[in-house]
Formats: C-alpha cells, sequence, structure tokens
C-alpha cells in the first residue's frame, strides 16, 4: 500500500480483498489490534507473526511501519514494535478530537451533500438498523461494518480526503474502545442499558432532515457515551 493510499483505507474494511501482500498483512494486524486479539502494549515479534499472517519478515516489517502512521503499533528502536497502549486520557483525547473533527465534516456534508448522499444515508441508516435488530451481528463483526459505514456516510457530502482520512484514523481507535466498553457493559449491571438504535435514529433524522445544530449535538452525544461507558465501569485507573 502506498503512503497515498490511505487516503482511501481510511473507512476501509477487512471484508474488502486486500490487493498487495503487504496490504493483507496490514489489514489483518490492524483488525487484531482493534478487537484485541493483539493486546494493548503486546510486544510483536516478527519472527513470531510472519508464521501467523503467512508472510514474510520484510512484508510484516512494512505492514507494521504503516500501522506507525496510524499510531496502532508504537516503535522500540531496535527493538521492534508494540501495541499502542491504552488509557483513559488516550480515550479521552481521540474523543475530543473526533467530535472537533467530526462535528464539523457532519454540518459541511449537511450543507453540501445532495440527493446522492442523501440516498446513500439513508441505505446506510437501514443496513446498520438491521444489524441492530441482528445479536449475532454484534459477534460476526456485522454490526461494526454497518456502524463505519453509517458514519462514513454521514460525512460523505463533506467530499475532504484529509477529514476523511483523519477521522478514519480516528475511528480505528474509538473502535479500540468500544470493543472494551461492549465487555465492560456486559460484565455490569450497573445504571440502564445504553441505547445505541435510539442514538442512531436521532442523528439520522437530524443529518437527513437537514439540521445541522442538532445532528451535530446527537453526534458528539452519540461519540462522548462510550467514554462515559468505560468511565461508569470503573475503568478510570486504566
Amino acid at each position: 500500500m502506498l503512503p497515498s493510499e490511505k487516503f482511501l483505507a481510511a473507512f476501509r474494511s477487512n471484508d474488502e480483498a486486500p490487493r498487495t501482500l503487504v496490504e493483507r498483512a496490514y489489514l489483518s494486524l490492524r483488525h487484531d489490534i482493534v478487537c484485541g486479539a493483539l493486546a494493548p502494549g503486546e510486544r510483536l515479534r516478527v519472527e513470531h507473526l510472519k508464521d501467523r499472517y503467512d508472510v514474510g519478515a520484510g512484508t510484516l516489517r512494512e505492514a507494521l511501519s504503516l500501522l506507525l502512521s496510524d499510531a496502532l503499533v508504537t516503535a522500540e528502536g531496535q527493538r521492534g514494535f508494540r501495541v499502542t497502549p491504552i488509557s483513559l486520557a488516550d480515550l479521552e483525547d481521540v474523543t475530543n478530537t473526533r467530535v472537533l473533527l467530526e462535528t464539523e465534516a457532519l454540518r459541511l456534508s449537511i450543507r453540501h451533500g445532495d440527493a446522492a448522499w442523501e440516498l446513500a444515508l439513508v441505505a446506510a441508516f437501514d443496513r446498520l438498523s438491521t444489524a441492530e435488530r441482528t445479536p449475532e451481528s454484534l459477534r460476526s463483526g456485522a454490526w461494526e461494518h454497518a456502524n463505519r459505514g453509517f458514519h462514513e456516510a454521514l460525512i460523505a457530502g463533506h467530499g475532504s480526503p484529509w477529514s476523511r482520512y483523519l477521522l478514519g484514523i480516528l475511528y480505528r481507535h474509538a473502535e479500540r474502545y468500544r470493543y472494551i466498553a461492549l465487555r465492560a457493559a456486559a460484565a455490569t449491571e450497573a445504571g440502564p442499558p445504553r441505547d445505541v438504535h435510539r442514538e442512531h435514529e436521532d442523528l439520522f433524522r437530524a443529518a437527513i432532515g437537514r439540521q445541522e445544530a442538532r445532528a451535530a449535538l446527537a453526534l458528539e452525544v452519540h461519540v462522548r457515551n462510550t467514554c462515559e461507558v468505560l468511565k461508569k465501569a470503573g475503568l478510570g485507573a486504566m
């Protein structure tokens, strides 16, 4: 994957067929980091991972270098790579930055989106609603795929490659924490369950109704809720 192609990979799904061995390794590693199969802070040993991902050492190092630019791995000089650690402070920073960029991108998308944008947004919301009605979709990854598509459709009317690229990186980091939030919600019975579908519906209706301020507020509430779920689950010392 060339550096310039990372603009196109911002919301790229692991379901899409990779075009090169480097891209295959990159997408596989990214998926395993985001979902927690490779734990935060875990050392990434090339000699072990090349067998796990069935690629050569050179290919794997190229993939890890791409993940450096996504801030999903860190380099340790001559000692190799590690999965980027997680913390509540990092989650708050990711959340605040995402709110800042994504709400503005949404406002501009609502302002400039055409009829094709509206049709694509309706289709994305319908797919997400179907996934939310299917419990199996959480385990299979179908919900995450539909959720990613919905957020992409919301800002698609803006059309800025830089916004898409930067928000794609932030989205992946937020996704890491969502997996933690899902596990935390399953492990605790404190408080009422989060109505994610209602959050998405409020956001969709405001966006499709061209209500910029209401849509931006709904998006901010939605994005911040994951951070609040983790705090309520007692992960402040994470």
